[in-house]
C-alpha cells in the first residue's frame, strides 16, 4: 500500500511564547513523552496507521479538547471524570507546559497530550471513537480576511463530524459575536444541530463548566460568553 501524500496545510497563530520557567521545561522532558497519544505527527507516523484508542483508555468514552490553551478546563473534566479519557491538541508550547504542571498537581491519569495541530490528530483518529469535543475560546481571527483561519470552517468541521460518534456532544465558548455568527452558520452544515431552545441555553454556562483564564479576561474586558452546543447527527 502507498503512502499517503501530507496535505499542505498552513499553520496560523504562535507556537511558542515567552521563555519557559525551568520547571515547565522540566515538565516538558520528563512527562509530555508519556502522555502523548501515540504517532500522531506525519514523520513519525507516515503511513497514517490509526491510533488505538483502546489501549490508551480501555473501553472508557474519549472526549477530544482542540486548544487546551492552559489545560485547567481539561484538567477539572478530567478531575471529576476519571471513567473517561480526555485527548488535548494544543500547538502553543508554553500552553502544553501549562497543563503538564496542572496534571502533576492534580493527579490526574486520563488525559493524554499531543503538542500540535488537531488536524494531524483527525488524521489519525478512528472513526467514531470520540464522544465529546470542546472548543473553547478559540483564537478569533477578527479581520474578515482571516476568517477562514478559524475552526469552524469545512477544513476543520468535516474531519470532527468523523471521528463523533453518532449523538456526540460538541461545545463552543467563546466571547466573539461574529465567531457565534460563524459558529451558527457552518456547524449545522457539517451534519450538527444545535441545541438551543431557550436564550438561557447559550447565556449560562454548562452546569459542569470552569470559568477559564481566556474568559475572565473576557468578562474583565466586557465581553459576554456564548455557549453554543451541537450534537453530531
Amino acid at each position: 500500500m502507498s503512502t499517503p501524500v501530507r496535505p499542505r496545510r498552513n499553520f496560523y497563530g504562535r507556537l511558542k511564547g515567552h521563555n519557559l520557567k525551568q520547571s515547565q521545561k522540566d515538565y516538558l522532558d520528563q512527562d509530555l513523552a508519556a502522555l502523548s497519544p501515540g504517532a500522531v505527527d506525519w514523520e513519525a507516523n507516515p503511513r497514517r496507521e490509526m491510533l488505538d484508542t483502546v489501549e490508551m483508555f480501555g473501553d472508557k468514552p474519549v472526549w477530544l479538547e482542540v486548544g487546551f490553551g492552559g489545560g485547567e478546563h481539561m484538567v477539572h473534566q478530567a478531575a471529576n471524570n476519571p471513567d473517561t479519557g480526555i485527548i488535548g491538541c494544543e500547538p502553543y508550547i508554553n500552553g502544553v507546559a501549562m497543563l503538564l504542571g496542572k496534571i502533576r498537581r492534580a493527579g490526574v491519569e486520563n488525559i493524554k497530550v499531543h503538542p500540535g495541530d488537531v488536524r494531524d490528530m483527525f488524521d489519525v483518529l478512528p472513526a467514531q471513537s470520540i464522544s465529546r469535543a470542546f472548543l473553547l475560546y478559540p483564537d478569533p481571527w477578527p479581520k474578515t480576511r482571516h476568517h477562514r483561519r478559524r475552526f469552524v470552517t469545512q477544513e476543520h468541521l468535516e474531519p470532527l463530524h468523523r471521528v463523533l460518534k453518532p449523538g456526540a456532544i460538541f461545545r463552543v465558548a467563546t466571547d466573539i459575536e461574529d465567531y457565534v455568527r460563524q459558529t451558527l452558520e457552518e456547524v449545522p452544515r457539517y451534519g450538527f444541530e444545535w441545541l438551543a431552545e431557550r436564550p438561557s441555553d447559550w447565556r449560562e454556562s454548562w452546569d459542569d463548566w470552569l470559568s477559564t483564564r481566556y474568559e475572565q479576561k473576557a468578562l474583565r474586558e466586557g465581553r459576554v460568553p456564548h455557549y453554543l452546543t451541537f450534537r453530531r447527527i
